[in-house]
């Protein structure tokens, strides 16, 4: 599976989540948003499929995107972790400076 933080930091790609947050839309209504072709939204439509933050179902000839609920939650408990470890690194780098300056 493809790495959902780095897919989601895409400016694209989280400009569609943004817009799938309205409820299942078609590549056609999502393209109608960009200045990019429907063939290049398709393809960030794919990754993010590929992420598992968002699902498609077939209709006919229009195939329909929406957030996939589960992906979104394993999306944000990386967020989370991150933002934990990011902040756990921060205040030993501190710790480590503070001692630094108070050694000399």
């Amino acid at each position: 599976m493809l790495d959902q933080l780095e897919v989601a930091a895409e400016p694209t790609r989280r400009r569609l989540m943004q817009l799938l947050t309205a409820g299942e839309q078609t590549v056609n209504n999502l393209a109608a948003h960009f200045p990019a072709s429907r063939s290049a939204i398709s393809q960030h439509l794919r990754v993010l499929t590929e992420a598992g933050l968002v699902t498609a179902r077939k209709d006919g000839r229009f195939r329909y995107y929406r957030l996939d609920p589960q992906g979104l939650a394993q999306l944000r408990t990386l967020f989370d972790a991150f933002w934990i470890d990011e902040l756990d690194r921060l205040v030993a780098d501190a710790t480590d400076e503070a001692g630094s300056k108070g050694d000399s």
